[in-house]
């Protein structure tokens, strides 16, 4: 599939917001439409921590990778995370996840970042073999409280 990778464009939100839509219904999760909005402003905000990375066939969205950076005590340099991965069904083992997570490996070692770290669940099969295939699982169990 001939793909196009590229930053968040302010007319990219309505296929966006499909996706993301598809991705809350996979994960079982119901989002007031305030904080869709508001990711969205962060997405195509150029100021904003939180970038989109989006995967194109053709004009039509397939995926998409937020990621933003924050500052550690284990390493002088940022760390970049990997909050959201989702591919269309047809997409996912496609070499469109593939795409998007080389794409952000190039990123993060172009801007001099230390390393790039993500979540997924434990039972979510499919991901974790795209991702064992870049790095094992480094054995941290999260915790959260919300607030």
């Amino acid at each position: 599939m001939p793909l196009t990778i590229r930053t968040a464009q302010p007319q990219d939100e309505a296929q966006w917001r499909g996706l993301w839509a598809q991705y809350l219904q996979f994960y079982d999760v119901t989002l007031p439409d305030a904080v869709t909005s508001a990711t969205w402003d962060r997405i195509i905000d150029p100021a904003s921590l939180l970038q989109g990375r989006f995967a194109f066939d053709e004009g039509t969205m397939l995926g998409f990778a937020l990621h933003h950076t924050h500052l550690s005590t284990w390493v002088s340099a940022p760390d970049c995370y990997l909050e959201d991965l989702f591919l269309t069904d047809g997409a996912r083992g496609a070499g469109a996840g593939r795409a998007l997570m080389d794409d952000l490996v190039e990123i993060c070692r172009t801007s001099g970042y230390a390393r790039l770290y993500w979540h997924t669940d434990e039972g979510n099969a499919r991901a974790r073999k795209l991702y064992d295939s870049y790095t094992p699982t480094d054995g941290h169990v999260r915790y959260r409280i919300k607030l």
